[in-house]
């Protein structure tokens, strides 16, 4: 590792003043990206602000028509929680996929959800559940918010705070595991609203993203039928030694295949 300065905060005050005077700050919660890329040497931050003893960010509240979930809230938290395995099945079942349990009961939503890998799972959830994500000063809408690989709408000054999902009548995530990592080479999340139907992918390109052209189309008729005649665009797929566009494509189309068959 290089040399940084480490803080230990208690509070989200203290965390973002910090951050907005400090050269090259990075935020630790969980850990699971910045540890293993600092020991590599792949990141070299002139500070580093621990914010896990922030215990205002730990909780998971059901507000009626969404589940606000805080940004501290571990995996395996999210994954057990009454309120998320009861109104959100889909979220918590893909929460219960992430990783190992090591991971789940270290690894936090905030962390992953702002690390916007490319591969990891919660994207999907953002987008399909039409979240909003809220910050030490903003908030943003899910649509918005996952600009390119690793990296989001928010400022280098803002510290996700907490995650709004909205409740939808049904919900289901189904994902094809690397056997090596347990990211998703794809993963696909569908949600269905009173006023419409959310698909969104994850790990099959350089960002998660809906498949709107399908959304419709369920819309019209929710039915495995849909899918026989649909053809998955792998134009901007990613290709990698993991697998092909054209294969993961094939996985997309199988998943959601899969995925609505169960849902009818």
């Amino acid at each position: 590792m290089y040399n940084f300065k480490f803080h230990k905060v208690d509070n989200i005050q203290d965390a973002v003043a910090i951050l907005s005077t400090s050269e090259d700050p990075k935020i630790l919660s969980g850990g699971h990206t910045l540890i293993p890329t600092l020991k590599q040497r792949l990141s070299q931050p002139t500070d580093v602000i621990d914010i896990s003893n922030i215990d205002d960010l730990k909780s998971i509240k059901n507000n009626g028509n969404k589940i606000t979930i805080d940004a501290l809230c571990t995996h395996s938290q999210v994954a057990k929680s009454i309120d998320v395995t009861t109104e959100i099945v889909g979220l918590a079942s893909m929460a219960s996929q992430i990783g190992d349990p090591q991971v789940r009961h270290r690894g936090t939503i905030g962390g992953s959800i702002a690390n916007a890998d490319p591969a990891a799972d919660y994207p999907a959830a953002v987008l399909a559940l039409d979240a909003q994500i809220n910050t030490s000063s903003n908030s943003y809408n899910s649509d918005d918010f996952f600009v390119d690989m690793f990296e989001t709408a928010i400022n280098s000054d803002e510290i996700i705070t907490s995650i709004d999902f909205k409740i939808p009548k049904k919900s289901i995530y189904k994902k094809f595991r690397n056997p090596a990592s347990g990211y998703a080479m794809a993963g696909v999340f569908v949600a269905i609203f009173d006023n419409g139907i959310r698909v969104a992918i994850t790990g099959a390109s350089i960002k998660a993203f809906r498949l709107h052209d399908l959304e419709k189309k369920l819309e019209n008729n929710f039915s495995v039928d849909v899918l026989k005649e649909f053809n998955v665009d792998t134009t901007n797929y990613n290709s990698d030694i993991h697998a092909s566009a054209k294969y993961r494509g094939n996985l997309v189309k199988v998943l959601l295949e899969e995925a609505v068959a169960e849902l009818v």
